[in-house]
């Protein structure tokens, strides 16, 4: 099984910058892609940026321009660096990895609990 903790969420002003850090334990082979979701109160989850094997970033139009994703193999880590902070992103961060646990070519993805982002003055 694969452990995913979330972490840098908190209360920010709007405009201000957060980084939030996803960090994977247990016993991985290998993490192929990563992912950062989020969820407001009453809307659906909805993914906001992801990252290949290859580092190839993806995000939503939403966040386009102000969040960077990356990753750091050797530590089995996923960063979501957020800046220009709206309220409308205030949400609950989730992080998502597709790994390996078994010596067999096969791939599961995990979550993690979730960190709470809330963008206010």
């Amino acid at each position: 099984q694969v452990q995913l903790r979330e972490s840098g969420g908190g209360l920010v002003r709007p405009g201000g910058s957060l980084r939030l850090s996803c960090v994977a334990a247990g016993t991985i082979f290998g993490i192929k892609g990563w992912d950062w979701y989020r969820q407001a109160p009453g809307n659906q989850r909805e993914l906001v940026a992801t990252i290949t094997a290859g580092g190839t970033p993806n995000y939503a139009d939403s966040v386009k321009g102000r969040f960077t994703i990356s990753r750091d193999n050797l530590e089995k880590t996923a960063y979501l660096q957020m800046s220009s902070l709206k309220p409308e992103d205030t949400a609950v961060y989730f992080c998502s990895c597709s790994a390996r646990t078994t010596l067999a070519y096969q791939w599961d993805d995990f979550w993690g609990q979730g960190t709470q982002v809330t963008v206010s003055s």
